[in-house]
C-alpha cells in the first residue's frame, strides 16, 4: 500500500494484511513468554533476596541467582517475538497485545505466588481481552517505509524531537529528585521511568525492526549510520527498562507492577507512534484503547 493511500481497518476482510497476521500472532507469543517471565524473575530476586541485598535497595544479588536468569531468559525470548512484531505490524497493533501478558501474569500470582487475585481483578482480565480484541480489528495500516531514512526523517521531526526531549527531561527529574525519597513507597516512580522510557524504545524497535526487514529483503539498511543510532537508542532504553523493572518487582507485588506498567507504557508508546508514525486520524482509534485502558486500570 503506497504512503498517499489512507489507513485502512485491520477489521476489513478485503484489507488484511499478511504482515499485520505475522506480527499478531509474534506479539500473542511474545505475551505468553513475557508474562510468564515476570513470575519467574520476581522468584527469582525473592531468593536471591533472602541471602543478599534486595534489588530494590540497589543490590544485584540477583544476578547471581539461576533462576532469576532463567525469568531473563524467558522475557528475552518474548521479546525477540516482540522485536519481530514489531517488524510487520504498526506499533499501535503490537503493543496492546501486551495486555495478554499481564491477564497471564495476574493468573501465575495467583497461583504461584499467592497474589490474591480480587474480582475486580478478574473484570480487567476480561475488559482486557475485549480491549486488545478491539484494538486488532480496527488497528490501522501504517504508511509503507521505503528506507531507514525515511524512519530517520520521522523521529527528527519537530513533533516527535519535542516528545523524546520532554520524555528525557521527565525520566532525569523522577530518577533524581523522586526515586531517592520515594521509590520505597510510590510504585509510579519506578513504572514512570520504565514506561517514558519505553515508549522512546518501542519506537527504536519498530525503525530497527523495519531497517533489518528491509536488509533482508534485499535493501541494505546497515550501511546507514541511522540504523546504528536506532540500536544505540534501543540497547540504551532495554538497559535502563530491566534496571528499574527490576527494582519494581522486587519491591511491590507482581500484580500490582504488570498492570500499571503496561497501561502507562501502552498508553504512552500509543501517544509516541501517534506522533512519529501518523497512524491515528479523527480520534477514533484512541476510542478504541479506551475498553484496554479500563480494563488495565480493574487489575
Amino acid at each position: 500500500m503506497g504512503s498517499s493511500q489512507q489507513p485502512t481497518s485491520f477489521g476489513d476482510p478485503q484489507e488484511i494484511s499478511s504482515d499485520n497476521v505475522k506480527g499478531l500472532c509474534l506479539a500473542i507469543s511474545s505475551s505468553l513468554f513475557i508474562g510468564s517471565s515476570f513470575i519467574i524473575k520476581k522468584k527469582g530476586l525473592q531468593k536471591a533476596g533472602a541471602s543478599g541485598v534486595r534489588a530494590g535497595a540497589g543490590g544485584y544479588s540477583y544476578l547471581l541467582e539461576p533462576l532469576w536468569w532463567a525469568g531473563m531468559i524467558t522475557m528475552i525470548v518474548g521479546e525477540i517475538a516482540n522485536f519481530a512484531a514489531y517488524a510487520f505490524a504498526p506499533a499501535v497493533l503490537v503493543t496492546p497485545l501486551g495486555a495478554l501478558s499481564i491477564i497471564i501474569s495476574a493468573a501465575l500470582a495467583h497461583m504461584i505466588l499467592g497474589e490474591k487475585l480480587h474480582i475486580f481483578g478478574m473484570v480487567g482480565c476480561v475488559l482486557c481481552i475485549v480491549g486488545s480484541t478491539t484494538i486488532c480489528l480496527h488497528a490501522p495500516q501504517e504508511r509503507q517505509i521505503e528506507s531507514v531514512k525515511e524512519l530517520w526523517d520521522l523521529a527528527t521531526e519537530p513533533a516527535f524531537l519535542l516528545y523524546a526531549t520532554l520524555v528525557i527531561v521527565a525520566v532525569v527529574i523522577i530518577i533524581v529528585q523522586y526515586i531517592p525519597k520515594y521509590g520505597q513507597t510510590h510504585i509510579i516512580a519506578y513504572i514512570g521511568v520504565c514506561s517514558l522510557v519505553g515508549s522512546i524504545g518501542v519506537m527504536s524497535v519498530r525503525a530497527l525492526g523495519i531497517a533489518l526487514k528491509l536488509t533482508f529483503s534485499g535493501m541494505n539498511q546497515l550501511l546507514y549510520p541511522q540504523t546504528w543510532v536506532f540500536a544505540v537508542v534501543m540497547a540504551t532504553c532495554v538497559f535502563t527498562q530491566m534496571n528499574y523493572l527490576n527494582k519494581a518487582l522486587d519491591t511491590f507485588n507482581t500484580a500490582l507492577v504488570s498492570p500499571i506498567y503496561y497501561v502507562m507504557f501502552t498508553s504512552l508508546t500509543i501517544v509516541a507512534s501517534v506522533i512519529m508514525f501518523k497512524v491515528i486520524q479523527g480520534g477514533r482509534s484512541l476510542k478504541r484503547v479506551t475498553p484496554l485502558l479500563v480494563g488495565e486500570n480493574f487489575l
